[in-house]
């Protein structure tokens, strides 16, 4: 019984690592205005299923920006996620569209997770601690004008 216990468990890490379901994403920084925020970047499918779940704080001066293939249609949740966040979804061109607050779930067994969609297309998202947009002064409007990605 313990040896298929031990195999399972070996398929499951092989899974999950072939998944690349990690918090190993990549960091750096990207700037709006004048402000530098530092941040991590989700970027393969993986990466953006996972986002900030599981997390049960931010820093100050942290977000998330997933970065998609395509200028689309979004809609983000908030399952397992445990701090308040805002989403700036921006397009293409770097604009941000529009700013969504969006409220944690209070427990990880909560099945009645809201989605937050995006009303225009967007090429990226900017997940923040809520409030950090309108401490910041960033708006609808304002641009990303670098995006800087360590390697």
């Amino acid at each position: 019984m313990l040896k298929m216990q031990n195999i399972l468990i070996v398929v499951a890490l092989l899974f999950f690592s072939k998944a690349g379901l990690s918090k190993d994403f990549k960091k750096g920084t990207i700037k709006i205005k004048n402000i530098t925020l530092n941040t991590e970047f989700a970027i393969t499918d993986a990466e953006q299923q996972l986002g900030l779940m599981n997390r049960t704080e931010l820093p100050d001066n942290f977000g998330m920006l997933f970065i998609f293939e395509n200028n689309d249609y979004r809609a983000f949740w908030m399952k397992d996620t445990f701090v308040d966040l805002s989403i700036a979804y921006i397009g293409a061109d770097k604009k941000i569209n529009e700013i969504l607050d969006m409220k944690a779930v209070t427990s990880s067994t909560d099945l009645n997770t809201p989605s937050y969609p995006s009303k225009e297309k967007a090429m990226y998202a900017l997940e923040v601690r809520q409030g950090w947009f309108k401490k910041n002064k960033i708006k609808v409007g304002d641009k990303i004008k670098d995006i800087n990605i360590k390697k």
